[in-house]
């Protein structure tokens, strides 16, 4: 475990090191949810509505700014401040069966 000053925080944080199950690709969609692959092979649709009723979150009620969405290698990020654990992604998100495909 790591330990880090965060600058933004204006505080110390602890870094476990990178999770087991990584977001290896995302697409956002237009309902406000994210169709994320994991580093395991798995895909599972996750919706973001629920977790925009944060405050730190909001940002992502603007559809514009939601398609933003990016893997940076483990989770997804938007603008390089926002970002969702990607072992929330995973715990939340629905699995696809095979025949769901990408444009479940």
């Amino acid at each position: 475990m790591r330990m880090f000053y965060d600058e933004k925080l204006g505080d110390y944080i602890c870094c476990a090191g990178k999770p087991a199950l990584c977001v290896q690709d995302v697409i956002a969609r237009p309902d406000h949810t994210l169709l994320l692959t994991f580093s395991n092979g798995e895909q599972r649709l996750y919706d973001a509505r629920p977790v925009m009723e944060h405050a730190i979150f909001a940002p992502l009620k603007d559809p514009a700014f939601f398609m933003t969405a990016r893997c940076d290698g483990c989770t997804v990020t938007w603008d390089d401040e926002l970002d969702i654990a990607p072992e929330t992604l995973y715990k939340q998100g629905v699995p696809l069966k095979q025949e769901d495909g990408p444009h479940a």
